[in-house]
């Protein structure tokens, strides 16, 4: 018993590891954007991950106070 406890809390403690590395990265964006898109708009096609990337790089390019890139 004491081992399952154990393994409870460890799945629990890497869990939020996981969710704190994705948050800090911004991993979870493609999916914040799913979660909108789905939700208010629901007749709008969901781009793939590859084709958000490269929407998120082009406006982060287009406007410099999005971000700093230096090459």
């Amino acid at each position: 018993m004491r081992s399952l406890r154990r393994a409870v809390g460890l799945r629990r403690v890497l869990s939020s590891l996981r969710w704190y590395v994705r948050e800090l990265t911004d991993e979870s964006a493609y999916d914040r954007y799913v979660a909108h898109v789905r939700r208010d708009h629901p007749d709008a096609s969901v781009p793939s991950r590859r084709d958000f990337e490269r929407m998120r790089t082009d406006r982060q390019e287009a406007d410099p106070r999005q971000g700093f890139r230096c090459c």
